[in-house]
């Protein structure tokens, strides 16, 4: 028997979520795992080389959709777990607020953000991570780069859906955009 705060991890059946894809704008978190100093002052930035919805093969942030019954932290926990790996330990924090919202759409040029799939609102957030994170699920692989190269035209150029935008803003809201 479930608990009524119990997660649970089932999700539509394919043709039903393309169903309410087409009519209901879905809830997603974005979040940007980051190595900090003593100080708080983020120095990496993990960047994980990923299969995006259109296709292609890209650096991008953790992201994902958070599901019925789940809290923004469970959310933020499961699918930084999911694709960072179980010794990967996310600083959390008590009450998470996001630096900002984004929204994916289809069409490139209603926001510079896109996901060929769907109208999502995304709740963007920078997450201190420590220990040994290494990539698992869908991830492929997972690179930590500097403030510096993460912002680099190399680096930019690997990431679609304006995942690019995304860590541009995070460090912007860091105090490290270079």
């Amino acid at each position: 028997m479930s608990s009524p705060t119990e997660t649970v991890p089932v999700w539509l059946p394919t043709d039903e979520l393309a169903h309410v894809r087409e009519r209901v704008p879905m809830v997603y978190v974005d979040a940007v795992p980051v190595r900090v100093d003593h100080l708080g002052r983020v120095e990496r930035v993990g960047l994980l080389l990923t299969s995006r919805p259109d296709g292609t093969i890209s650096r991008a942030v953790v992201s994902g959709r958070v599901l019925y019954g789940e809290t923004i932290r469970e959310s933020l926990w499961r699918h930084l777990a999911k694709d960072l790996g179980s010794e990967a330990e996310p600083q959390l924090p008590a009450s998470p607020a996001p630096f900002t919202v984004v929204e994916y759409f289809p069409d490139p040029q209603r926001s510079g953000f896109t996901d060929p799939r769907q109208h999502a609102v995304s709740l963007a957030y920078v997450v201190p991570v420590e220990g040994h994170c290494e990539p698992s699920q869908e991830a492929l692989d997972l690179t930590w780069v500097t403030p510096d190269e993460a912002v680099s035209e190399g680096v930019q150029q690997e990431m679609t859906g304006g995942q690019d935008r995304i860590v541009r803003l995070a460090l912007a809201h860091a105090g490290r955009l270079p």
